[in-house]
């Protein structure tokens, strides 16, 4: 999302909005403001606050709130540019240069909203901190204020806002913790440890993503179910739940101990 926001920033702001819409019904979450009511104005930049992206206004009276979810995407396409036929959302900027938002799922999930910056502040307020620069002692406090498994702790954007799936896998690995710890048994090293893995591994994809990497450039162990583990070599294992799969090397973070597939278990029985 960062290296979106840091993408999209200059351009969005660069001339007025000539148009904001189509939008698809499930996609649009908002009708008051209209989003006619954009027209004409210019964005000021454009922002984040953990997965979601803002677009303000610069006389400071709406925001654009994006939220891609697992399969959005934004483009920013210029004036001689062709883009989708049928995109989720688009909005025309005066030149003819666009903003797309596509979503190839079969569930559609993502999200626009247009808001007044109170209306902004208070849909964001349920978010935790930051998830980069965190630091031990913050996230001491969030994880042992619970005992939850990791995976799903660090997923959870009301108590750390911004990491996903993908990189809670590529964290995990880094930190060399099983995703099914329970945070309340976590000491104070593997706390350090996952801090410093979260500022590592955050900071390594912003830096890939601004350089255009792709997924299979960018993961070291998201989607690679079978692949040698880029430090010891073990193949490369997942548990797949019905709305999310987590990857992890079996030796590096949970003692060559295979996680139960709950999934396939009960498929088996």
């Amino acid at each position: 999302m960062e290296a979106w926001r840091r993408q999209l920033n200059d351009p969005v702001s660069a001339f007025p909005i000539a148009k904001a819409g189509p939008a698809h019904i499930a996609t649009l979450k908002t009708f008051d403001p209209p989003l006619d009511a954009l027209g004409g104005r210019r964005f000021r930049g454009a922002g984040r606050r953990g997965k979601r992206l803002l677009f303000p206004t610069d006389d400071e009276e709406l925001v654009l709130l994006v939220h891609l979810m697992s399969a959005g995407r934004l483009k920013f396409l210029q004036a001689s540019e062709k883009g989708p036929k049928t995109p989720a959302f688009a909005l025309e900027f005066h030149g003819g240069s666009k903003l797309i938002l596509t979503e190839n799922a079969r569930k559609k999930r993502a999200g626009v909203w247009l808001l007044t910056p109170e209306a902004a502040e208070a849909e964001l307020a349920h978010l935790g901190p930051e998830a980069l620069g965190l630091g031990p002692e913050r996230l001491g406090e969030i994880v042992h204020g619970e005992s939850r498994r990791l995976h799903a702790l660090l997923r959870d954007q009301r108590l750390i806002a911004g990491i996903g799936r993908a990189w809670a896998n590529e964290i995990l690995h880094e930190a060399k913790l099983s995703p099914y710890a329970l945070t309340g048994d976590l000491d104070d090293e593997e706390v350090t440890r996952l801090a410093a893995a979260i500022d590592s591994e955050l900071q390594r994809g912003l830096e890939l993503r601004e350089a255009g990497a792709s997924d299979e450039k960018t993961y070291h162990v998201h989607r690679r179910l079978g692949e040698p583990c880029h430090v010891c070599g073990t193949p490369l294992a997942q548990v797949d739940f019905e709305e999310h799969t987590i990857y992890y090397c079996p030796a590096c973070q949970t003692g060559g101990r295979v996680l139960k597939d709950r999934r396939l278990s009960r498929l088996l029985r």
